[in-house]
């Protein structure tokens, strides 16, 4: 893109932006003709995906402005009037908006909210931040046509986005979200209105507490054992961090109703978009449970519990037998709270036939053994709650069976059908009443992790990212992928690949005979899978909310011996595999960054 180009569409922003804020940034970038900066801010128009918008906040086409969320808002405007056109004539059409502590989180749902108000969709907006899975609560709970969350969950402080839902409560999907990209890009002018002409009219309805103690109520009756939980409440600490973001409120009142002590981290427990005691807010991060951990420590805490910005992700250490805190990972949490799930509802008699669970394609295989044991059929789908959603509202819309669990191995769960995303709040009411079950046993959860791997076997797992900043970025991606899908691998640590699955190219096949292709019944997305002798998956998938691509290593050992040092051995031996598949990824990524 040459100077004069770049400065065009600069010129063009800044005629457009209203919010003075973003609009000077850019007139500035001008007056100094810093043409690297405006270059990176004006390659690209940060595109309306498949579930809505994240990027760098700041001005510019490829940066979350003021001015993106308006034309992104008035998109998904039109496209809901079109696809409800009854309504739509009726004047019943309604969306509900929420949004995190990210800054200007505010600002952009308060615009989302007028937007729709002006087009006559009667929106109802948080008064305060609120929860993404509360968002989804409320969406059912009003019968809403649509919903907006502005959040960028769990990336860096510069970063915001802009979640679309549909009238289930679920993040978009086919056919919807190709409708409103296409609306999105038709936009030229964008209807608003006053916040007090809006009230009047009553297009914009404030809501917070009527909506927040259903939902609070509806994460205490996901649990099991109430007596058990009276019991052992006392006894019981929790620490908790929601990580400056919307979890405090909601962690606190669930858990504190069921009788447990939650001490906060107190530096972590006010909402502050600059985050100041983590670089990146993310539960997945060691730095980021730093502060809860030690906090746990020093008050000899039974469970440490954090939750993202915006609360979906939910994240756990607890203390081994010498008092050390172990964090767990997303894939062996959900493995937990899964089993949790199941042998209650066994033991109550509501595991019917027919239950089901829902995981991503890159979550470990653990969940399948158990699923096995319990007689659950375990359905996969693509990265991303919205797709475990859409399984089950389209087995809900043809009485297939019965949904009993969701999981990612990125901190998420889903254990109630009240939202159609992943939930925090209740994982960290289930993770409680979990603890307090197996204390009952006289096990603490890292021991009966233990148990769980000598009758399941045993599952570690590892995750490599690396960050390709700007349009070489993209390009860089590309040629991996590009690279991977033409030559393949034959091995990864040691390891023959016996199988490939391209989901993008909906193929699977053996690299031994390439010709013979099998189908793979799935949405197409860009992802490579390498199946290795033994039973481990690897993943290569390019992140699709910040510029960097992600593999996951997914292994599985047996365990032979079942005694504590045979179970330590085969650790041993998983971790060793582990590290040879991530040194040859690396090499990959080293030579690509060359």
């Amino acid at each position: 893109m040459d100077k004069s180009e770049i400065l065009k569409k600069a010129q063009e922003y800044i005629s457009q932006e209203k919010d003075e804020r973003f609009r000077k940034e850019v007139e500035d970038l001008v007056a100094k003709q810093d043409m690297k900066e405006l270059e990176d801010r004006f390659y690209q128009t940060l595109e309306f995906g498949t579930g809505g918008l994240r990027g760098i906040m700041g001005g510019g086409t490829n940066r979350m402005n003021t001015l993106e969320i308006n034309l992104a808002t008035q998109g998904l405007a039109n496209y809901v009037i079109k696809a409800n056109p009854e309504k739509a004539k009726a004047g019943t059409l309604s969306a509900v908006v929420a949004y995190d502590s990210r800054n200007n989180s505010d600002v952009f749902a308060e615009a989302t909210a007028l937007i729709f108000a002006a087009n006559g969709i009667k929106a109802y907006l948080f008064t305060g931040l609120r929860p993404t899975p509360e968002l989804s609560f409320a969406i059912r709970y009003y019968k809403a046509d649509t919903g907006v969350v502005v959040t960028a969950s769990h990336n860096p402080k510069i970063y915001n986005g802009y979640k679309a839902y549909w009238n289930d409560g679920a993040q978009v999907i086919e056919p919807h979200d190709v409708g409103i990209i296409e609306e999105v890009n038709k936009v030229t002018s964008v209807k608003t209105i006053t916040k007090e002409d809006a009230i009047k009219s009553g297009k914009l309805v404030l809501i917070d507490e009527e909506i927040d103690t259903k939902y609070w109520e509806m994460c205490k009756a996901q649990l099991f054992r109430p007596e058990l939980i009276k019991e052992y409440a006392k006894n019981v600490n929790v620490v908790y961090t929601p990580l400056h973001g919307t979890g405090a409120m909601h962690v606190e009142k669930v858990l504190g109703d069921l009788g447990l002590a939650v001490k906060t981290v107190p530096e972590q427990r006010n909402p502050d978009g600059n985050f100041p005691t983590v670089e990146k807010p993310n539960p997945e991060e060691k730095p980021a449970m730093k502060m809860a951990v030690e906090l746990g420590t020093s008050t000899k805490a039974d469970c440490v519990m954090a939750t993202d910005p915006d609360s979906d992700r939910f994240g756990t250490a607890f203390p081994d037998k010498n008092g050390n805190f172990v964090l767990l990972s997303g894939n062996q949490m959900g493995a937990l709270l899964m089993e949790y799930v199941f042998l209650s509802r066994k033991e109550l008699n509501k595991l019917p036939k027919g239950s089901y669970c829902v995981r991503s394609i890159v979550t470990s295989a653990f969940g399948d053994e158990i699923c096995k044991k319990y007689g659950v059929e375990m359905i996969e789908c693509l990265t991303g709650f919205k797709w475990i959603a859409a399984v089950e509202a389209e087995r809900e819309a043809k009485n297939q069976g019965q949904y009993v669990f969701g999981l990612e191995e990125s901190y998420g769960y889903k254990i109630e059908t009240e939202v159609m995303d992943k939930d925090g709040v209740s994982a960290a009411a289930m993770c409680a009443e979990m603890t307090m079950y197996w204390r009952s046993k006289g096990k603490s959860l890292l021991e009966h992790l233990d148990d769980m791997y000598k009758e399941y076997g045993y599952f570690e797992d590892r995750s490599i990212s690396k960050n390709f900043p700007g349009m070489e970025g993209v390009s860089t991606m590309k040629g991996i992928m590009a690279k991977l899908r033409q030559d393949g691998l034959t091995s990864l640590g040691g390891k023959k690949v016996i199988k490939i699955r391209d989901i993008q190219n909906s193929v699977v096949y053996d690299p031994s005979s390439p010709a013979n292709k099998e189908t793979v019944n799935l949405p197409k997305s860009n992802v490579l899978q390498f199946f290795l002798e033994g039973g481990t998956v690897v993943s290569a998938r390019p992140s699709g909310t910040e510029p960097k691509i992600k593999f996951y290593i997914n292994t599985k050992t047996e365990v032979s011996d079942k005694s504590d040092a045979g179970l330590e051995a085969t650790k041993k031996e998983a971790s060793a595999l582990c590290d040879a598949i991530t040194s040859d990824i690396n090499s990959i990524l080293d030579a690509a960054s060359k």
